[in-house]
């Protein structure tokens, strides 16, 4: 077990990020090169061991973080490694990506700070990635049942992880011509160096799951998606919630106004070879992202590294406040005043925070040659976000990147209609609480991931990989030894608790 006086003779302390102005001239991660582990072993036996652990509750994963903590803090990193994934098949990426739900519902939380949990993961993680422990795991035997997995974002991989080692023979089909789905093409490589992702790959490989890249199915370049279902015994569609929202304001059409996930695709692709400059740059351009969320950072901090000559990012929201607010109680994830790794950058290099609240576009305002020059922005109500009279102002733009989110899977394409896929209330592909699409009306059809859940974060893809994995073992076999962490229809902890509708 931990030290149980840990919590209180050690203070909290994250591993400390790369001085702003070197992470400014590169693209490595932000910790690449720090010396972790004396520093994650000591922060690790902060933790308490409860007796109810919430930081289970918070992830929706169920991490079983106690057992890797006390592993970490004796730095028995093989043991911890091995805890580390009964329960995920990619904790380097959550160690890197997850905005750590699991901390806010820490016990500590309540009265003081929480351990520094995703720092921990990643340490182990990468630490038993060095000492060799990520090997191939294929399985015994061949069940001798054929799943296509549509899609390699996180929820499709794992997926085809879980079913591949329990001896289904599994083909992922990606239409983009490398795997890893927004890992890939939408996380900048400042966050994630995509050696992580290759690995995975690799191992997977190993184990002998099949990758098929420039395979749109249902589209032009793939193979039809009826086809596929008649062929195969279990189609999983992991194919993500990609249907981008639109600003639909007077000025729209100008040149230099792009959705943020083909800006940052432009930005990896360079990353990978495949151009010697982005298309898309920023350079010398005063740069305005519209949007305040997580992709909207991602494209804060690619704008400072190609060279921008300033960096604004609008967020419709009023600012948050430092502390919890009445109707975000512990152990609940709260939206408080967060400050990312592109925002200290920002704030670094220009002296100040870069974001705007509560302020929304009007319209955007061009050159003589069409091309966008200025927004003109107006403050807005916080509840109602109506215009307030008399706010307006002008702010420079030469790069508008809008990341206003996603509303739902994709519509264009054969894919929805071959399957015979139903879309719900939110707009999102219908699935019962087994993730059978359209309640079942369309046999050995699953749907998992933000395809059918709504954009989300990267843990709750992966749980909804592992869980359909789950229910698509057991529509083939009549049973599954498989974990199933979520149901479907399940979302993150509210203040009366996580809703759950069905159980596996």
């Amino acid at each position: 077990m931990t030290d149980p006086f840990g919590f209180l003779r050690i203070p909290r302390e994250a591993v400390p990020a790369r001085p702003v102005e070197e992470r400014l001239r590169d693209w490595r991660e932000v910790h690449a090169g720090q010396a972790l582990l004396p520093l994650v072993s000591r922060q690790a036996d902060r933790c308490m061991d409860c007796g109810i652990p919430f930081c289970h509750t918070g992830c929706p994963l169920g991490n079983l973080i106690p057992e890797w903590n006390a592993y970490a803090a004796h730095g028995d990193w093989r043991t911890a490694y091995e805890r580390l994934h009964a329960t995920n098949n990619f904790p380097e990426v959550t160690g890197r990506l997850c905005p750590a739900p699991c901390e806010d519902a820490c016990v500590l939380t309540i009265n003081a700070d929480p351990v520094t949990i995703k720092n921990v993961e990643q340490a182990i993680a990468d630490e038993g990635l060095r000492l060799g422990c990520m090997t191939p795991r294929p399985p015994e035997k061949s069940s001798g049942r054929t799943v296509a997995v549509i899609g390699s974002g996180p929820a499709g991989l794992a997926a085809a992880q879980q079913l591949t080692r329990a001896g289904h023979r599994v083909t992922v089909h990606e239409r983009a011509d490398r795997i890893g789905g927004l890992l890939r093409y939408g996380i900048p490589e400042f966050k994630m160096e995509k050696v992580h992702l290759d690995r995975r790959i690799e191992q997977m490989r190993a184990e002998g799951t099949v990758f098929v890249t420039g395979a749109d199915v249902g589209g032009a370049t793939g193979a039809g998606a009826d086809e596929l279902r008649s062929t195969c015994d279990a189609v999983v569609v992991a194919i993500g919630a990609g249907e981008r929202r639109e600003l639909p304001v007077p000025g729209r059409s100008l040149h230099g106004i792009h959705q943020a996930m083909d800006y940052l695709t432009c930005a990896n692709r360079v990353r990978e070879g495949d151009y010697a400059a982005s298309p898309m740059t920023a350079e010398g351009r005063h740069v305005v992202v519209v949007g305040g969320g997580d992709t909207g950072s991602d494209c804060l901090g690619t704008a400072l590294r190609q060279g921008a000559e300033s960096v604004l990012q609008l967020d419709i929201n009023p600012e948050p406040g430092a502390d919890r607010t009445d109707g975000e109680p512990w152990p609940v994830y709260p939206r408080t005043y967060r400050i990312s790794h592109a925002h200290e950058e920002a704030r670094g290099r220009e002296g100040r925070d870069p974001r705007l609240f509560a302020c929304a576009t009007l319209r955007f305002e061009g050159d003589a040659s069409g091309r966008v020059r200025a927004l003109r922005l107006t403050a807005v109500e916080p509840v109602a976000r109506s215009p307030v009279a008399g706010t307006e102002y002008v702010i420079p733009a030469g790069l508008v990147l809008l990341a206003l989110g996603f509303s739902g899977p994709e519509r264009s394409g054969g894919l929805r209609e071959q399957l015979g896929l139903e879309l719900d209330e939110r707009g999102n592909f219908a699935r019962d609480a087994r993730f059978a699409a359209g309640a079942g009306r369309a046999p050995g059809v699953f749907v998992a991931g933000d395809a059918g859940r709504g954009q989300s974060l990267v843990v709750w893809a992966i749980a909804e990989g592992r869980a359909a994995a789950a229910a698509v073992d057991r529509y083939l076999t009549g049973s599954t030894c498989l974990p199933a962490p979520v149901a479907a229809h399940d979302r993150p902890m509210t203040a009366l608790g996580r809703m759950r509708y069905g159980d596996f």
